[in-house]
């Protein structure tokens, strides 16, 4: 065999191989992407379940804050960032999440999805506004909340009026001291609304009748009976 054979043959035995190491570094990426794809084709998966479990509910959605964060690695510095999503059905349920990442879209929808797995049930007066004052207080923040008549709107600022809106409160008078940081305002914030009570669930617990704890705060009994039937939870 001469070394012109011996060459093609070389070049032919060594084509093959090429492809499979070819094919074999491909399928490689092709399993790195498609894994990748999956995760998020799993996400996102989860997302419409979760969505569909809420009942198919159109949820309010307040972007209350985002930071930009950064990292100093050996070739310089990697950025993030961190966002604070208030979410709400406009009926008494709200909560709030954040999330990380390094694109802002990617973020919100995490901050968001966080919000939708913490939403707690605040009971509302008449649907517009809550049954009594109360106190809330987080790290350095401290808010206080007041009842308010029908007609006053929502006088908070900034982090506060994002929750109220998206609670579906109508009629309340906050007052933020301490900080303005907005997850400590948050926060406070909640710790607030969780410590809500309503009538109904007062008197059941002593086991009484609404109208007989309304009588008790001074009002007359046509007025307390009325009261106790347009008390809806």
């Amino acid at each position: 065999m001469s070394d012109e054979a011996e060459i093609q043959v070389v070049g032919a035995e060594a084509a093959p191989e090429g492809e499979h190491q070819g094919q074999r570094r491909g399928r490689g990426r092709g399993n790195r992407e498609g894994g990748r794809g999956g995760r998020d084709n799993n996400r996102g998966r989860r997302d419409r379940k979760a969505d569909g479990e809420e009942g198919g509910e159109e949820f309010i959605e307040k972007l209350v804050h985002i930071n930009r964060v950064s990292k100093t690695v050996k070739g310089g510095k990697r950025f993030g960032f961190a966002a604070l999503v208030v979410v709400g059905d406009g009926k008494g349920r709200a909560g709030f999440g954040h999330g990380k990442a390094r694109e802002v879209p990617e973020a919100i929808s995490k901050a968001t999805a966080a919000a939708k797995r913490a939403m707690v049930r605040v009971p509302l007066k008449e649907g517009r506004t809550l049954h009594h004052d109360g106190n809330g207080h987080f790290g350095a923040g401290r808010v206080s909340l007041r009842t308010a008549p029908q007609g006053t709107g929502i006088i908070a600022g900034g982090p506060m009026r994002a929750v109220f809106e998206s609670l579906g409160v109508a009629d309340v008078v906050t007052k933020s001291v301490g900080t303005s940081n907005p997850y400590n305002m948050i926060r406070a914030t909640f710790a607030a609304l969780t410590e809500q009570t309503s009538p109904k669930s007062v008197a059941q617990r002593r086991g009484k009748k609404v109208a007989e704890l309304l009588r008790r705060g001074g009002a007359h009994d046509v007025q307390a009976e009325a009261d106790a039937a347009a008390v809806v939870e």
